[in-house]
């Protein structure tokens, strides 16, 4: 008997290739782990080279808690509702036929389903409570502020602190609830606990007691979110203020509270149904909880506005209003602002000027928006290098005087180096700036350039006779990253400086910091080859045993790296402390939860013509301090964090947070202390909402008849004038100070603005010099509030009594003379001799490719009366009847084309417009040619030298014909080609 033989069988699935797709799957995952390992394993080294492991620690714990404690909460709850669910399931309940279908397409996929919903839930829910790691953080270690607010009497420290972490926990609460609701409607609605038909709706007895427990749950939660809300209205902006008004706390308030309780009757309902199984009484709760809120939350509200509040609005608003004035100033620092009343004097007398003598001494009339191009026309000497602009200002103490300076670091721009920008050369030879540039701020040569305290390479100044390290490794235009060190006796690779015309004889340098993470094993230099994506940094020989990476070089980036919680400053500027370049920067702690405080835009209120709107996490804000001062040292990079605003509630939460990670500003320098200022961002916030709050009285405030708003800059309308830093004196001070003022004009309304001064604001940013020792006047807010019986011109109707006066606009048009082009500067107002006083500095620069900004004029002005001059004193003195008494840095001066009179409102004498004309002319192409000789461009070199033998020629003609004009000086400039 034979056995038939067996069907084939089904040919199994291809091991090999099942193995092979695990295998590239495990690669896979396994080289996406590497490099999120390698990207944290960076972060870790960047942070422990600088000494914040701490502050990465605290991230990394704090996001990994919330997102464990996120993920459980939400999981967990999904997981027991979709158990119960299916488990109390009835047996033997009859489906219908699409119920069935449904089963079947469900049933292969439950045990998936059971469990992956509530992972699903819990990633998500994971992340979004990682996000609120500070808010919750923040919450365990606020404290108390001592500063109660007006309508509950709760201490503030509730609203900055704990109101943010209960909203957010009672959304996650609630999301939880619903979804878990959501989840056992489905579910049982699946499975035959819930069954809709014959127009009636069937819920076993499990389901209903676990969907009226949820209910319950959800209502609950909704009625704690109410109660909360009521505190909620003291940090919400209203029609006219932040925080409740008559209405809010007569009406809003209540209502919310009546809401919250019965939300919580409604709640107690469904529990009961829960047992007892009447579903009419929670669900008649619940549809006159609507209509409750409706009317409540509404009707009672618009009642109350309408009939009661409106009709006396004053009468019942004023108490409100004067707690959004208390609480405004309070939380921007400006309720203690020194007010004035300044009854300005409009008439020029002479020596008008005499008692404030110190104060003109300091004017500033080198622009550091426009003098940018004089500066590196002057002082870059290579193509690879670059200064910022604007360039920045500060102050030294020279021959136990103080000077204020314009300074800028020689940095490097890469994008120069053009074909030479290799590698090599843009990781390990071209890896710092050089040296600080200085100059006076009040004082011109001759030629109308600035006068250097500090310049060249290598340098030569006051600052390189303090023996002061020049290197910029850590700035604001540095590589991307650099590879730097090597063993000692190693031949220097680094670019230090360049000397001589061909390079051949450049300096060389090893960095010999601590500046950043080692790149002298494998390893390392594998992460940071995955880093930035260069394979060169895992095989260059140049990389050594001693190598370090600098990377993240911008100072602002690094304090951001340090210091998360801070807002910074717009403008970081440097200086030289102790030896050291440092960068100086202001950092902010902001909130949006200060009670009966108006929020500004950061963004919009920071704007001006030198800043354009920066963009921030937080930009709402209605509460700021500055509370950190931070310093970077451009040759190391490492960073210092010192507690400037102790007393902030939000930086004590903060330093509980982040311990040790900030020293107490008792620490600071007295060469430091002597560099801090007033933080310009700050005076713009504050000045933004001065604007409103400068007024004390609620009926004021009510009627909004006295409101200001900051001026235009005059060179360019669509912005606001910035603050500007000057030494000077205020009408209440007894010498002058380093200090930083703004304006103020009455605000538009309905279109029509008046640009006359109604306001001036200064405030003193002299901290000191004194190591440990805050200077008591510094931050000292002074305000003249002008008397309005005198009409001071505002910053736009003086300029444009400038660019009208028939005088002005006549030497105006001849400094435009060929290919020249004039700039007028940084328009500035002081307070002398009884008024107050514009000056604004003319510059003239070639339209051409060689820009050099020369000073060439200054105006001034005070009350109606202007003047236009040669020279800062030349133009005080013609405006202040021959002899304004006053002292400025440019009194020695003689410029070069000075002529015998000036323009002033009254009339001028100008010169020959064809001989000054040809004078321009001569000089522009002298300037154009020595740029061209600089840059090695013969061709160029010879087109400039043809062009000022004409000019020269021209100028002989005009003399042989005796139109020299009534200049006192005018050197004939050298016709033959420099050697």
């Amino acid at each position: 008997m034979t056995t038939p033989s067996a069907p084939n069988q089904a040919t199994p699935p291809n091991r090999s290739r099942r193995i092979v797709s695990l295998t590239l799957a495990v690669i896979a995952a396994l080289v996406v782990a590497f490099f999120v390992f390698a990207n944290l394993y960076s972060d870790w080294l960047w942070f422990a080279q600088l000494g914040f492991t701490g502050v990465l620690t605290t991230q990394w714990i704090g996001r990994s808690v919330m997102f464990v404690v996120g993920f459980l909460a939400m999981a967990v709850p999904v997981w027991g509702v979709i158990q119960l669910a299916y488990r109390l399931r009835p047996v033997y309940a009859r489906l219908s036929s699409q119920l069935d279908r449904y089963q079947e397409v469900v049933e292969p996929l439950r045990r998936l389903a059971m469990w992956g919903i509530p992972v699903f839930f819990g990633f998500f829910a994971g992340f979004a409570a990682s996000a609120q790691w500070e808010t919750t953080w923040l919450w365990v270690n606020g404290v108390a502020t001592s500063v109660t607010d007006p309508q509950f009497g709760l201490d503030t420290g509730f609203y900055l602190f704990a109101l943010p972490f209960y909203g957010a926990a009672l959304g996650f609460a609630s999301a939880v609830v619903l979804v878990s609701l959501l989840l056992t409607g489905v579910v049982s609605y699946l499975y035959g606990s819930v069954r809709v038909g014959q127009r009636e709706l069937r819920i076993s007895k499990a389901a209903r007691i676990q969907l009226a427990v949820l209910a319950g749950l959800y209502l609950l939660l909704q009625g704690a979110s109410l109660w909360l809300d009521r505190f909620r209205t003291l940090v919400e902006p209203g029609e006219r203020i932040t925080g409740p008004g008559y209405v809010g706390a007569n009406a809003v308030i209540p209502g919310q509270t009546i809401l919250a309780i019965a939300a919580v009757i409604v709640a107690v309902a469904f529990f009961v149904t829960a047992f007892l199984g009447r579903w009419r009484y929670p669900l008649i709760g619940t549809a006159l909880l609507v209509v409750s809120a409706i009317v409540v939350g509404a009707a009672i509200p618009w009642a109350v506005t309408t009939f009661q509040v409106r009709p006396n609005q004053l009468q019942l608003e004023s108490q409100y209003f004067e707690r959004n004035l208390n609480g405004t100033k309070a939380a921007y620092g400006i309720d203690k602002v020194e007010k004035e009343n300044f009854q300005a004097t409009t008439e020029a007398e002479a020596g008008q000027l005499r008692n404030d003598a110190e104060s003109t001494a300091q004017l500033r009339i080198m622009d550091p928006a426009i003098i940018g191009p004089t500066v590196r026309q002057l002082e870059q000497y290579r193509a690879y290098y670059q200064f910022t602009n604007p360039l920045d200002v500060d102050r030294y103490t020279i021959d136990g005087q103080t000077q204020d300076t314009v300074v800028s670091l020689r940095e490097l721009n890469m994008s120069q180096l053009g074909d030479a920008a290799s590698w090599q050369n843009t990781t390990l030879v071209y890896t710092h700036g050089y040296g600080m540039v200085a100059a006076a701020g009040n004082e011109r040569t001759a030629d109308g350039d600035p006068v250097f305290l500090e310049q060249a390479i290598p340098g030569t100044g006051f600052l390189t006779d303090l023996a002061y390290e020049p290197r910029v490794y850590f700035g604001e235009s540095s590589p991307t990253y650099s590879i730097v060190g090597a063993p000692e006796g190693t031949d220097p690779i680094e670019l230090d400086y360049p000397l001589g015309a061909d390079g051949g004889s450049d300096t060389r340098t090893t960095f010999s910091g601590e500046g950043g993470p080692s790149v002298g094993n494998v390893f390392n230099r594998l992460i940071y080859a995955l880093k930035f994506q260069s394979e060169q940094i895992l095989f260059s020989d140049s990389v050594n045993a001693d190598s370090q990476i600098l990377y993240d070089r911008n100072p602002a980036e690094r304090v951001q790296k340090v210091a998360p919680y801070l807002t910074l400053d717009s403008d970081p500027y440097p200086t030289v402390v102790d030896g050291r370049i440092k960068w100086v920067i202001d950092g902010y702690t902001t909130s949006a939860n200060y009670p009966y405080s108006t929020g500004v835009s950061l963004s919009r209120a920071i704007a001006d013509s030198n800043n354009p709107a920066p963009t921030y996490a937080l930009d709402d804000i209605n509460y700021i301090r500055n509370s950190v001062k931070a310093t970077v040292d451009a040759y190391d990079g490492s960073v210092d964090l010192y507690a400037w605003d102790d007393e902030d509630p939000l930086l004590q939460a903060w330093q509980k947070v982040y311990p040790s990670s900030l020293q107490p500003w008792s620490e600071m320098s007295a060469d430091l202390m002597s560099h801090v200022r007033y933080p310009t961002d700050l005076m713009k916030v504050q000045r933004s909402m001065l604007g409103v709050y400068h007024v004390d009285d609620p009926r004021s405030f009510f009627q909004q008849d006295n409101r200001w708003t900051t001026p235009n800059d005059p060179q360019d309308p669509a912005t606001f004038q910035p603050p500007y830093y000057l030494t000077m004196k205020m009408p209440s001070q007894d010498e002058p100070t380093y200090s930083m003022f703004t304006s103020f004009i009455p605000a538009s309304q309905g279109g029509q603005a008046r640009n006359v001064l109604t306001g001036y604001l200064a405030v003193d940013s002299n901290a000191g010099s004194e190591s440990g020792t805050k200077r008591e006047d510094y931050g000292r807010l002074r305000m003249l509030v002008i008397d309005a019986a005198t009409t001071v011109p505002g910053p736009g109707q003086v300029q444009n009594t400038f660019d009208s006066d028939t005088a002005v606009s006549s030497q105006i048009n001849i400094l435009q003379q060929g290919q020249s082009e004039v700039l007028n500067g940084n328009l500035l107002t002081l307070p002398v001799g009884g008024g107050l006083l514009y000056v604004q500095p003319v510059f003239v620069q070639s339209s051409g490719d060689t820009q050099l900004p020369q000073l060439r004029r200054v105006l001034v002005a005070f009350g109606n009366e202007i003047a236009f001059e040669n020279t800062l004193s030349e133009a005080l003195d013609t405006l202040f009847g021959g002899d304004s008494g006053a002292n400025t840095g440019d009194e020695t001066v003689t410029p070069v084309d000075q002529g015998e009179g000036g323009a002033t409102g009254g009339g001028t004498t100008v010169p020959d417009g064809d001989y000054a004309a040809a004078l321009q002319e001569a000089r522009d192409a002298l300037t154009a040619r020595q740029a061209a000789l600089t840059s090695g461009n013969l061709a160029e070199f010879a087109t400039q030298d043809a062009r000022l033998t004409a000019a020269v020629q021209r100028l002989l003609d005009l003399e042989s014909q005796g139109q020299g004009g009534t200049a006192s000086t005018t050197p004939t400039p050298e016709a033959t080609p420099a050697g």
